[in-house]
């Protein structure tokens, strides 16, 4: 596999900023920065497939919503992204892999207060990461974590910020209990979401997902998934995954099948079944498992 490659710059300005490439552990950033320090910032990842970025538009609107609530810059212009993406994908002749834009505060004094305007250090700051590598569609055990819950009444629940703690803490649980990751519940009851995906629980031929009052992140498969009446929105518990007919982890970089929760084999789609899926989900059209007989409630 190629090295990854990165990029730091300014894509705001008018005149585009060729910014500086090299690998992610050549290029760096000031100690003083209030991503590094604080996790104030945001990112956003998604696939490259054939040169070419999936669902471009709807990660840069999902952006842009967590950006006005931190209080940071919108995403640049869909055409810098892309020509961002295409500049990536060039300097490492990898055509299919994960991007990620990153965007902080920039760099600020000791403290929780932003610097000042005018201040030498102050401004947002922008990089991106590009990692070749294909989407991934295998199977994966679950448990549920004992040790972090999902916060269902924080904002930043529902964006991709900085702070990935309680996700990192809750991996390397499920790793110690052997299994692959762990499922969050959430502060307001039932299941919420996995570390880094989305749940999907099928019943009765109809896909289920728990709401995002559960303070699950609005992924982007998963709201391809409401949009296009694959999914609905319910409140699950753990006997409803482990009486599922199949569940799925979804996100932008894959669809993995359940085989497991708590030990205990669930019946799960194979990871043609998974790719078929998800791919119908990025290009909008019918699932062959959409085509089972969908239930009116949830049982």
């Amino acid at each position: 596999m190629s090295t990854p490659i990165a990029w730091i710059g300014d894509p705001w300005r008018r005149e585009e900023d060729p910014g500086r490439w090299g690998t992610p552990a050549e290029l760096a950033l000031p100690l003083d920065d209030r991503g590094l320090l604080l996790a104030d910032g945001l990112f956003e990842t998604l696939l490259v497939e054939v040169g070419r970025p999936w669902r471009l538009a709807e990660h840069r609107q999902r952006w842009n919503g967590a950006a006005a609530l931190l209080e940071l810059p919108a995403a640049p212009t869909l055409e810098r992204l892309e020509a961002l993406t295409a500049a990536a994908v060039a300097h490492s002749g990898e055509a299919v892999g994960a991007l990620r834009w990153n965007g902080s505060r920039g760099g600020g004094g000791r403290g929780l207060e932003p610097p000042p305007p005018g201040d030498p250090g102050a401004g947002p700051r922008f990089w991106l990461s590009y990692s070749p590598g294909g989407p991934l569609f295998a199977p994966v055990k679950l448990v549920l974590s004992r040790l972090e819950t999902r916060n269902a009444a924080s904002q930043l629940s529902g964006i991709k910020s900085f702070a990935y703690a309680g996700s990192l803490v809750a991996r390397r649980e499920a790793r110690r209990r052997g299994a692959d990751d762990a499922l969050l519940a959430s502060s307001a009851g039932g299941l919420c979401c996995a570390t880094a995906a989305n749940l999907l629980v099928r019943h009765n031929g109809q896909w289920w997902t728990p709401p995002r009052s559960s303070g699950c992140l609005p992924g982007i498969l998963r709201g391809l998934a409401l949009a296009q009446g694959l999914a609905r929105e319910a409140t699950l518990q753990a006997p409803d995954l482990l009486g599922a007919e199949a569940a799925l982890l979804i996100n932008s970089l894959g669809c993995r099948p359940v085989a497991s929760f708590e030990g205990q084999p669930l019946p799960a789609l194979d990871a043609a079944g998974a790719e078929g899926l998800w791919r119908a989900l990025l290009t909008g059209t019918t699932p062959p498992t959409a085509q089972l007989q969908p239930c009116t409630e949830m049982r």
